[in-house]
């Protein structure tokens, strides 16, 4: 059977940014006790007291949280220049068999220019980014294609990444929940080896900017 230990480990670690807020002494353990208490009770089916709750609360070990982020930290200490690109322009289409065709032309039709261009093919759906100032071509060729989504005036940051990518656990998401944190929203995520690139409105760059340099600076 399941020990109230357990059931409070498991809600810490389902609710978003909890166990950081514990980690660094920001929540008040006995309103969160009062209100896992329903949740507890209803998984171990019966009556469990408050005061119990907030016992296996201060015994939550979070010692593995502080090495994880120990190790985020250095890795983003260790990233590239933040590379800013404005004036972007996001389409989806549905997916074709005459969609890689139009791939193809609109890359010939813009190669050597210095305009912004990523491509993501899903199972269903592919993303096109390219700068705003290629809206009247992507129009047309890809005219008779099935637009599912499009969204104008957004800009980029893409971070270049530390060769210990793979060796480091947690960092998408460390970047993430901090812009999330700040109502920051990402209206797409572009990802190579070693470059990582977040998409936001104009609107949010400069803070998301700033958020990202923080981090940066953080861990050193």
């Amino acid at each position: 059977m399941k020990t109230i230990g357990e059931a409070v480990k498991q809600l810490i670690r389902e609710t978003p940014f909890l166990e950081e807020a514990l980690d660094e002494g920001l929540i008040n353990i006995s309103s969160l006790s009062r209100r896992f208490k329903p949740q507890i009770e209803k998984e171990l089916h019966k009556k469990v007291q408050t005061g119990a709750i907030v016992m296996a609360i201060k015994r939550y070990n979070p010692g593995y949280n502080y090495n994880l982020k120990f190790g985020i930290k250095q890795f983003v200490s260790g990233l590239g220049d933040l590379i800013v690109q404005s004036g972007l322009m996001h389409y989806t289409y549905e997916n074709s068999g005459t969609l890689p065709a139009r791939q193809r032309e609109l890359i010939s039709r813009i190669s050597g220019d210095q305009i912004y261009y990523s491509v993501s093919r899903g199972i269903f759906e592919t993303t096109v980014v390219v700068s705003n100032s290629t809206t009247k071509l992507v129009e047309e060729i890809f005219a008779n294609e099935k637009l599912i989504f499009q969204k104008y005036r957004l800009s980029s940051i893409t971070l270049r990444l530390p060769k210990k990518r793979d060796e480091t656990t947690g960092f998408f998401y460390y970047i993430l929940k901090n812009l999330a944190l700040e109502n920051i929203n990402i209206e797409e995520l572009i990802s190579t080896t070693n470059e990582f690139t977040i998409l936001v409105s104009e609107n949010d760059i400069d803070r998301a900017f700033s958020i990202l340099m923080k981090l940066k600076k953080s861990g050193k």
